[in-house]
């Protein structure tokens, strides 16, 4: 035994040194510890991260959170006027176009263009003489037969004395009554004709029949006129007082009757082109008597005080009828009222929170609005409408209620 241990071991060719086997059960703990100390990594940059989020939250939420500015108005208790807007004509009162009555030659022109006449001004004047030859033997053709008649009414009252004394005949005193008849009949006719021959005359010499403005003289002396003819020689147009005709539409014509039938006196804002510039104000004075039917509207007519002369003949207007006026309702800017479909909203701000609330819209005048749904003294959003949501924070600037316009006053 001692001999084989102390021998050399010989190895053959084919033969190799097996190497001691490494247990697997190792290599599975190693890969084990390995994966665990890995998650264990892992797991502690987790909490870390969440606790570094955790605080930075904290103090977010430490933090106070900036509201969204907004400015806001106080709706207010006052009144408002219920306004009918519409579109008119200035329209005189009178207007006249003067023509010849009779043929003539003119041979004065007393007016001059755009004057100021008074009733009863000299405008035009004809040639007055063939007519005034006319009078003249009309004038002595009613003395001739004045004359006639005369005698006979004297040969009549002789002839009454002598039929009393049985002198004459009856006949012959009924054929002189009959001619004192017939002498009246032809001086009846001479003054008539005397008095048609002083209407020529007077026709000769043209006055103004109103007072106004007279426009571009369109005749001159020496030209010959027409008593059949359509020349016109003057244009006269009362400017003061003047009117304005203007529609209103038939679903708005029951609320002015009504006020019309109290004997309310409906006041009329007359504003130019662009319905900014108020012109002058005046008052309702009729109506039309009937509905225009291609439009739905009736026309309306107001008379305006135009001693400036500030609304001219046929001038475009816009016009703001005064139907009514509301008195104690809640009134806030136009502008602070929201749409949202066909629903109308405010955001009502309180506790510096913003809160959706509904509203009924009604009349607006002068960037104000009548609404339903709030009360006086609510403090409503009026800006930044697009950041805003319900319940949002907001931080809030005061701004006054806009100044009414149209008779809208807020108390």
């Amino acid at each position: 035994m001692t001999d084989d241990l102390s021998k050399p071991s010989v190895i053959g060719p084919d033969h190799q040194i097996a190497a001691p086997a490494r247990p697997r059960h190792k290599i599975a703990w190693i890969v084990f510890w390995s994966l665990l100390l890995l998650a264990l990594v892992l797991a502690f940059l987790l909490i870390l991260r969440h606790h570094e989020a955790a605080k930075k939250a904290a103090a977010a939420a430490a933090r106070p959170v900036p509201g969204i500015s907004v400015t806001s108005v106080t709706a207010q208790k006052g009144s408002i006027g219920v306004y009918l807007d519409s579109i008119g004509t200035v329209t005189p009162v009178y207007t006249v176009s003067i023509t010849s009555e009779v043929t003539g030659l003119i041979v004065t022109v007393h007016y001059q263009e755009g004057q100021l006449v008074q009733k009863g001004d000299p405008l035009v004047d004809i040639d007055a003489r063939p007519y005034s030859a006319t009078l003249l033997q009309a004038q002595g053709a009613l003395e001739r037969d004045e004359g006639v008649l005369a005698q006979a009414q004297m040969d009549v009252e002789r002839y009454r004395t002598a039929r009393e004394r049985n002198a004459i005949a009856q006949q012959v005193l009924d054929d002189q009554e009959k001619l004192v008849l017939q002498d009246e009949g032809t001086v009846k006719n001479d003054r008539g004709m005397v008095q048609y021959d002083q209407v020529q005359v007077d026709f000769c010499h043209i006055t103004a029949p109103i007072a106004g403005r007279v426009g571009l003289r369109l005749v001159d002396p020496g030209n010959v006129v027409q008593s059949a003819g359509t020349a016109t020689l003057a244009v006269i147009t009362q400017l003061d007082p003047t009117t304005v005709i203007f529609t209103i539409p038939q679903d708005s014509l029951g609320q002015v009757q009504a006020r019309l039938a109290k004997g309310a006196q409906l006041p009329v804002d007359a504003f130019d082109r662009t319905a900014q510039k108020k012109i002058t104000s005046g008052t309702l004075l009729t109506l039309d008597n009937q509905i225009d039917t291609t439009t739905a509207t009736v026309k309306g007519r107001a008379i305006f005080d135009n001693k400036n002369d500030a609304l001219f003949p046929n001038q475009f207007v816009n016009t703001r009828l005064l139907v009514n006026t509301l008195q104690g309702v809640t009134l806030i800017p136009a502008s602070a009222v929201q749409q949202n479909g066909q629903a109308s909203f405010v955001y009502v701000i309180q506790s510096d929170f913003a809160h959706m609330r509904s509203v009924k819209p009604g009349v607006t005048d002068g960037g104000l609005m009548q609404v339903a749904g709030i009360n006086p003294g609510d403090v409503v959003a009026n800006g930044s409408f697009d950041k805003l949501q319900d319940n949002a924070k907001v931080a809030v600037s005061n701004a006054p209620v806009p100044a009414a316009a149209g008779g809208s006053k807020a108390q």
